[in-house]
């Protein structure tokens, strides 16, 4: 597509119209480099009208990596030999917690994959203790990623302090969830989204860059995020895990994360969008962030035995992923860190809004 035609698509995203189908599959397939330019300058004057250029940090805690499910493209998957096992007890959990809010994040992001030992009990007990226990010590908003839940569990999980519930399809294309994530259902898990707003809590959704999908899935994913409703919507690339059935697929270019992340600030201007460090680590922030994303996750602390997602080690140990080397990091590109009452007010504000129409 000629970049005059693209100029015309991004001069409509600014207008505040919304975008066909095949006006996001262009933005997605744009190659040239003054089209590109355009894209990402298009989607910080979003970010900026929103958002004041001002972005938020998650602290992150993977308290168990164990997992009852078997992911293609997961390096947690339950038949890995080659995945690390731990679960962190109570104390640690609390410890890392307090220590996240302490060194300034805006929200803890408590994390896990489906452990059967939390996952077979059907009143998710273990889960829910962890939750009160974390929200009675810290004051930022909590974030909990445990993976599919019984609908039942969320009025419960909303009583013990869960503001955020993430929940990541990967991708909408529903033969391509399957291979993704074999024996799961498609619908349970989209459906976590809504019953988490259903009970006032904020949701986020995710898709993967580079799974064997087409820039009409993405688009696809991109529109099916608005129609949901929620409230954090995210693209990440991805990395091939040793000893998985994807570990021969080649990475996507990273490129086309910046895109997706571009064109999902046009189609979501208020929405808040990570720049994850659990692909490339610091080394990837400040391109993330200049393609329109506002938030910045995984932030680990140093030296706790805490393991990254898709990047298990990347920057952890030696404190790459610390608030005190992004705020280093921020200061290089004139981006402000936004006041922790900014972001406790934008969540209390975002929970009183009622679910967009057209949502599930």
């Amino acid at each position: 597509m000629e970049d005059a035609e693209i100029t015309l698509i991004l001069q409509k995203s600014l207008s505040g119209k919304v975008l066909t189908t095949a006006e996001i599959e262009a933005l997605l397939s744009i190659k040239e480099q003054s089209s590109l330019e355009q894209l990402f300058e298009a989607a910080q004057t979003v970010k900026n009208n929103n958002f004041n250029n001002k972005v938020f940090l998650y602290g992150f805690v993977y308290f168990s990596t164990h997992c009852r499910n078997n992911c293609s493209f997961c390096f947690y998957r339950k038949s890995n030999t080659d995945s690390v096992r731990y679960r962190k007890s109570d104390e640690e959990i609390l410890e890392l917690s307090t220590s996240l809010e302490d060194s300034g994040v805006h929200a803890v992001d408590l994390t896990m994959g489906e452990d059967p030992i939390i996952h077979n009990d059907t009143h998710y007990q273990k889960l829910i203790d962890i939750v009160t226990m974390v929200n009675d010590a810290v004051k930022v908003p909590l974030m909990v990623s445990p993976g599919a839940i019984p609908q039942q569990l969320f009025p419960t999980l909303k009583e013990a302090g869960a503001d955020w519930f993430a929940c990541y399809q990967e991708t909408h294309n529903i033969e391509l969830f399957q291979r993704l994530r074999p024996a799961q259902d498609y619908e349970f898990r989209l459906n976590q989204k809504k019953w988490a707003r259903e009970n006032d809590i904020l949701t986020e959704e995710g898709i993967m860059i580079g799974v064997g999908e087409n820039v009409h899935d993405r688009a696809h994913s991109i529109e099916v995020m608005r129609s949901l409703g929620v409230d954090q919507v995210r693209a990440m690339s991805f990395v091939p895990q040793n000893n998985t059935p994807m570990f021969s697929n080649g990475p996507s270019p990273f490129i086309d994360e910046l895109k997706a992340i571009a064109v999902m600030r046009l189609v979501h201007p208020q929405k808040l969008i990570p720049a994850s460090l659990d692909v490339e680590g610091v080394a990837g922030l400040k391109t993330r962030l200049a393609a329109g994303a506002n938030v910045i996750t995984s932030i680990i602390p140093p030296c706790k035995g805490l393991a990254g997602v898709a990047q298990h080690e990347l920057d952890i140990d030696d404190g790459g992923r610390s608030v005190e080397q992004i705020e280093a990091i921020l200061d290089e590109i004139n981006i402000k860190k936004a006041d922790k009452n900014d972001y406790i007010n934008l969540v209390n504000e975002r929970k009183k809004q009622p679910l967009a129409e057209g949502s599930l």
